[in-house]
């Protein structure tokens, strides 16, 4: 494989980025990479007709989604795309936006985000060669199957965005992948992080051993065991699993409330823990999975999730974590986190921008991103590098 600063082949079209207002500061962020991506980049032809655009400042194209006085709106994009490989941006799980409705304050909903980036295609039209709709946190994806009369949300939403021109959809961690199901002619790129996971752990808690004698993967339910064996086995470590118990006959919320949660797995005495998920709503489910694991005597619980939406507040985090019952909580930048939660002393960030300009600049290169998919190559490295690290610092204190 050339090396990712050698470019091999010339751009689809120039890039453009439309980064919407729910993600401006992830947006910048992976704008400033591939500016420095492109100047670092090894190739006799970036003075090329080809190569025309290539080399820019930022790739940001302006825009915005104005609103009447009656919650009305519409898209604005305030320079030309035309001809370009178009990324848009967006975060439908930022709750910190306001708008205004006959003068009363209205939060932003994930609805409202949904159809701001249809205006934005919309406004977009057919101008560009391509458009690419980069959602981390799928909308709707937790309405991903049918029971009884319901809708299916997001099946119609991917429907809807594919049907106004969009080639391809990528998500992070989506809830159920299969839900691709419903647009089969499209792209649809579901990407994971656990190397960013492991990342962010390893450079804030520099005692962790991770080996099977003190490290154990645990699946806090059914839903995540997919993620949980991942974790196991590139790590090379034991795994273990909780299964909810539910109430049936009540509906709490939306859902049926959780009577116990059951175990099953090797002992977990005196191992650190990775507890780990696609998102924390509450942290219910989460936080007595915690609960549970400490009662069984282990010694600290890291959770790991994509997306910390944290709908109840953090009051029960802190609680958890002045108990001792959690360590540490890491989770990406994809989505929404107030500066006040950040500030936590348990809460860990892993950061996703680079990884997320890496994706862009290699499908604007119609580059493979089958290595951006597969992080077991370079978990194994960071693990090597990280264990080696470990050894020196022992070596050094001994001496």
């Amino acid at each position: 494989m050339s090396s990712e600063k050698e470019l091999t082949t010339p751009p689809v079209a120039p890039l453009k980025l439309i980064v919407m207002q729910s993600c401006e500061e992830l947006g910048k962020k992976v704008d400033d990479y591939i500016v420095q991506f492109r100047n670092e980049a090894h190739t006799d032809h970036k003075e090329g007709i080809e190569f025309k655009g290539y080399l820019e400042n930022s790739y940001i194209v302006g825009s915005r989604c104005p609103r009447f006085g009656s919650g009305e709106a519409k898209g604005q994009i305030l320079d030309s795309v035309r001809g370009s490989d178009l990324y848009i941006l967006t975060d439908v799980c930022n709750n910190s936006i306001t708008y205004s409705v006959f003068g009363h304050t209205n939060y932003m909903s994930p609805d409202n985000h949904f159809q701001d980036l249809k205006r934005i295609i919309a406004a977009a039209g057919s101008h560009c060669k391509r458009i690419t709709v980069i959602m981390p946190f799928l909308y709707e994806s937790r309405q991903h199957k049918r029971s009884k009369l319901e809708s299916l949300d997001a099946a119609l939403a991917l429907q809807e965005l594919t049907k106004m021109g969009v080639s391809n959809i990528i998500t992070f961690d989506a809830h159920d992948p299969r839900v691709n199901n419903s647009i089969p002619l499209r792209g649809f790129d579901n990407f994971q992080p656990p190397y960013q996971f492991i990342k962010a752990i390893t450079e804030k808690y520099k005692d962790i051993k991770i080996d099977k004698e003190h490290l154990m993967v645990i699946s806090p339910d059914e839903g995540a065991m997919s993620r949980a064996v991942y974790f196991s086995s590139v790590l090379g470590v034991e795994l273990g699993m909780f299964y909810k118990r539910r109430d049936y006959a009540h509906v709490i919320n939306g859902k049926n409330p959780i009577v116990a949660h059951e175990f099953l797995g090797a002992d977990v005495t005196g191992k650190d823990v990775l507890v780990i998920d696609d998102m924390i709503s509450s942290g219910e489910s989460i936080l007595d999975t915690a609960a549970n694991l400490k009662r069984r005597g282990c010694n600290r619980v890291f959770v790991c999730t994509t997306f910390g939406l944290f709908t109840d507040g953090m009051a029960k985090f802190d609680e958890y974590y002045n108990n001792g019952c959690i360590t540490g909580v890491v989770t990406t930048n994809l989505t929404y986190i107030n500066e006040t939660t950040k500030a936590k002393p348990y809460f860990i960030e892993a950061d996703m921008s680079k990884f997320l300009a890496k994706i862009i600049d290699a499908l604007n290169h119609d580059k493979s991103i089958g290595g951006l998919m597969d992080p077991t190559e370079r978990i194994h490295d960071l693990i090597n590098e990280y264990n080696d690290e470990m050894k020196q610092e022992y070596e050094k204190g001994l001496n």
